[in-house]
């Protein structure tokens, strides 16, 4: 389980656009600061304080090969943070599905055949989900 130290600095380095953009480019491999700095107009120490950030959290971990100092993903902390949600997600996704129920007992339409049946939610839980990602678009 999390503590509240760990989600804090996890949250406090995941908000920051810049160091979401060095996460998604480590999830592709390692890379220095160099390459971490290209798609960024900001200097190298300004890139090297972000990457602090994320190792205090425990998202990078830097090695040192020679002259080359490698950061790479350290994957745990996200984990932490998708656990720790996976709480609410269930949450909402109860409360929508007694929505959907609800609009359809007041509209007089029946519910989802299979769901009537006693069989899975997924169906409508992959619609929502594939709604909120177009609404994101």
């Amino acid at each position: 389980m999390a503590t509240a130290d760990t989600l804090d600095r996890t949250f406090a380095a995941l908000a920051d656009p810049t160091r979401r953009a060095i996460l998604a480019r480590l999830s592709t491999g390692q890379a220095s600061v160099t390459e971490l700095a290209a798609p960024f107009a900001m200097s190298l120490p300004a890139v090297s304080k972000h990457l602090k950030v994320l190792e205090r959290a425990g998202l990078v971990a830097r090695a040192r090969r020679a002259q080359w100092r490698p950061a790479e993903l350290q994957a745990e902390p996200l984990h932490e943070v998708a656990d720790w949600l996976a709480d609410y997600r269930r949450f909402w996704e109860e409360r929508l599905d007694r929505l959907d129920e609800y609009l359809r007992a007041i509209e007089g339409t029946e519910p989802h055949e299979g769901a009537a049946k006693g069989e899975s939610k997924a169906p409508r839980m992959a619609q929502r989900q594939t709604n909120r990602k177009e609404g994101e678009q």
